[in-house]
């Protein structure tokens, strides 16, 4: 399971018009710890930034899924309520969950996380989608990289295992 954080950095930032304006924006970076979201937020922004930035602020972010997009151009934070039933006190339960969906609209959002979520079971409603001040999300690995594609020289892949399992059956 990831941990997020959310690093809030602060630098000069040349404006459509020209001028150099102080801004303050919001990362969230995939880390281990307070010292490593602050190391990799910088790794990450000194190719994007030219000219001094800092750090001011670093807090775990309260996401339980983050969904990029390619297509999207903004970050949507969305409240989900999942429905569960306490069949002991016969009353209706809400957990909460909050994920960041990369879409262009608010109805994009919506549908992405209705296409999330449609294998679902149990019962779920959506009371908020906004969109989120965040400018960009740094994950550890990315979801189709591969770590070591090289399998080992004493391993077997699975699919020859499984045709050798048929071919004695």
């Amino acid at each position: 399971m990831s941990t997020w954080f959310e690093c809030k950095v602060r630098y000069e930032k040349r404006m459509e018009d020209g001028r150099e304006k102080k801004v303050t924006e919001p990362y969230l970076v995939d880390a281990v710890s307070f010292t490593d979201a602050e190391k990799r937020i910088h790794e990450m922004l000194e190719s994007y930034i030219s000219g001094d930035f800092f750090v001011t602020n670093i807090k775990i972010a309260n996401y339980s899924e983050i969904h990029p997009n390619e297509n999207g151009d903004r970050w949507y934070k969305s409240k989900v309520s999942y429905i569960n039933l306490d069949e002991e006190k016969g009353v209706e339960r809400k957990t909460n969950s909050y994920m960041l969906i990369q879409a262009n609209t608010v109805k994009e959002a919506f549908d992405s996380i209705v296409d999330l979520l449609k294998d679902m079971i149990s019962e779920y409603d959506i009371p908020a989608i906004q969109e989120s001040p965040i400018m960009d999300v740094f994950p550890f690995f990315k979801k189709d990289e591969v770590i070591n594609d090289k399998i080992p020289e004493n391993y077997t892949p699975l699919s020859q295992f499984e045709e050798k399992v048929e071919e004695e059956i």
